[in-house]
């Protein structure tokens, strides 16, 4: 039963990583397109650790954490690309 949950779980996942990856190409605005690959990226963190769950290994969730923080360090990256047009040094 749980199984069969977590992959209806994760075919929802795969349909709206789908769909954002539609709203990243057309988004109207360089705010959206960010925000819609952030997603997409979060859902990929969330998928690895569904997956593992569902395959019962655990090699996965240490691959998740890792690529959790570097989108949270790319986040602020990003964030202040946008608020000040310059990276610094």
């Amino acid at each position: 039963m749980i199984a069969e949950i977590i992959l209806a779980v994760i075919i929802i996942y795969i349909v709206s990583i789908i769909l954002l990856a539609i709203r990243a190409i057309k988004g109207p605005t360089i705010g959206d397109q960010v925000l819609a690959i952030d997603v997409i990226t979060y859902i990929t963190v969330i998928l690895f650790v569904l997956i593992s769950i569902y395959m019962k290994a655990a090699l996965l969730i240490v691959i998740a954490i890792p690529l959790a923080l570097w989108i949270y360090a790319l986040d602020i990256y990003i964030a202040k690309y946008l608020e000040k047009g310059d990276l610094g040094a």
